[in-house]
């Protein structure tokens, strides 16, 4: 018997516009070596892997008069080739590059009539490394019923296993009537299918009611001159095309400020990051008298029991922190970022970063998709801000024998959101995504050049000089700013400065680490 999709997984795809695709991406930078990764190679390993997430080869299957929620069907055309696709960089395939391809991508909706996801082998990047881009719906990955693909496909050992694949072939489609007999059926047997129904339902008269209410609001405003969204420097109407920004850092800088400061690598993290939207907000000389706090969801990993702890499915929950970006002490902001998180931690509930990265088989790409989902569902309750924050592991990770040099989140865009943040920790080194608007935030690569330096300046209150410049990278650049006196510092020269280059040689981002 199909699968039904559960209500929330609906809601993504009805939630769904051009302008807001719901889906999450992950990029990953290996180098081949002589282990001949290449795309060939990589559609072998997945044809090899993709019998353990099986929604992979399923598609959407609506339901006769809306009877009941739709269903996944095996894909009765599914093309691994259309899915795992090749892509290159011209030279000299920089990072900077790669983020732009990345951000025309996952600009991009993914085609309903089939399994909702992507993967993209971008070679020609500088000194012969590749990188794999994957994107995956959000009502494809739960972390129950499906985890992400690139769950699967990393070993922990350099040389590669084999798992033998699976001589697959799709179930029949079901026909029309029997979706029709099967609704009626389990709504009669399951109160849940019948609870599931009604909510749905309800839940798309709601739907419609807003995007009514919402129209009528910017002809409104289109009279009026007032805008039917209260828009700010991170709320407002944002358009179909995006930036992606990198920024790599050092895990060990950042445990250097815990062991100094107290709290954990996450409040550090956040700090970081409340640092670097004040230092960003100031390059843009906007008031901070006004905006002394950023409202942000930083979803949380919980456990009722030690057998949920070593589980994917382990709970994930919205935790709302006031990140105080009005505080001009560091140290301050680190404290009360902290606070913030104490009653969490007093729980007892809390997963600790090593036991999560712990986990057999720990990919961070399906803690970012559901980190994804939680923070989406709270869209609406005053947040500005989505920031998902997955500790990974911290030994090298590999893909039929290609070592994997680092990787970084590429969060979605909630509806009315023009900035998300994602953090990934991996082999020793902290890498920050930003996905922002194309157009409402031209300058992201300002506010990456802004996180560096924060975390500098933190790193500076903690050891009492300038942090320590590994040989053949570039010295943080020195950038002294307040609320009284913006810095002018040109978004150009930002822009040079804000991600590390994929390869040897001295281009890395201030306080940065080289992937």
């Amino acid at each position: 018997m199909s699968e039904r999709l559960r209500p929330r997984d609906l809601a993504f795809l009805a939630e769904e516009t051009p302008s807001t695709p719901m889906h999450n991406a992950t990029v990953e930078i290996f180098d081949p070596g002589d282990s001949g990764f290449d795309y060939d190679r990589l559609v072998e390993l997945i044809e090899d892997r993709i019998s353990f997430v099986p929604r992979y080869r399923q598609r959407i299957q609506r339901v006769p008069g809306r009877l009941a929620n739709p269903v996944w069907v095996d894909d009765p055309h599914f093309d691994l080739g259309y899915h795992v696709r090749r892509s290159a960089l011209p030279r000299p395939g920089s990072l900077e590059q790669l983020q732009e391809l990345v951000a025309r991508i996952v600009s991009r909706p993914l085609d309903r009539s089939k399994p909702l996801w992507e993967v993209y082998f971008v070679e020609g990047l500088a000194g012969g490394r590749v990188a794999m881009l994957s994107k995956s719906h959000q009502a494809l990955v739960d972390g129950v019923a499906t985890v992400d693909l690139g769950q699967v496909l990393l070993d922990v050992g350099k040389e590669p296993k084999s798992l033998g694949g699976d001589l697959w072939a799709p179930r029949r489609l079901p026909s029309p009537g029997t979706l029709a007999v099967g609704a009626v059926r389990d709504t009669l047997r399951d109160p849940h299918v019948a609870a599931d129904t009604v909510r749905t339902r309800a839940t798309s008269l709601l739907r419609v009611a807003d995007a009514a209410a919402e129209t009528t609001g910017r002809v409104v405003g289109g009279l009026t001159g007032r805008r039917s969204v209260r828009e700010g420097p991170l709320v407002g109407t944002h358009g179909q095309q995006r930036r992606v920004i990198s920024v790599f850092t050092d895990l060990a800088d950042h445990r250097a400020i815990r062991d100094v400061h107290g709290g954990t690598v996450n409040d550090v993290i956040l700090a970081t990051i409340t640092g670097g939207l004040r230092g960003w907000l100031m390059t843009r000389h906007e008031s901070l008298g006004g905006l002394r706090r950023i409202r942000a969801v930083v979803p949380v990993s919980v456990i009722d029991s030690e057998l949920e702890a070593t589980s994917l499915g382990s709970q994930i929950a919205a935790h709302f922190v006031d990140l105080p970006i009005g505080e001009p002490s560091p140290v301050v902001r680190l404290h009360q970022v902290s606070y913030s998180f104490k009653v969490h931690k007093e729980t007892g509930r809390g997963v600790a970063a090593n036991r999560l990265a712990g986990i057999a088989g720990f990919a961070p790409a399906t803690f970012h998709a559901i980190g994804s989902r939680v923070a989406a569902a709270e869209v609406g309750r005053g947040m500005q801000l989505s920031v998902t924050n997955v500790p990974g592991p911290q030994s090298p990770l590999y893909a039929a024998g290609a070592r994997m040099e680092a990787t970084f989140p590429v969060p979605p865009l909630p509806p009315h959101h023009l900035l998300a943040i994602g953090v990934t920790s991996y082999d020793g080194g902290v890498a920050y995504g930003i996905t922002a608007d194309r157009d409402a935030v031209p300058d992201a690569d300002v506010l990456g050049q802004c996180l560096t330096e924060a975390l500098a300046e933190l790193l500076d209150t903690a050891s009492g000089s300038r942090p320590r410049v590994p040989r053949g990278r570039r010295k943080p650049a020195a950038r002294k700013a307040s609320a009284k006196q913006p810095s002018k510092q040109p978004a150009k020269q930002a822009a040079r400065t804000t991600s590390p280059r994929p390869t040897g040689g001295s281009g890395r981002s201030t306080g940065g680490r080289k992937p």
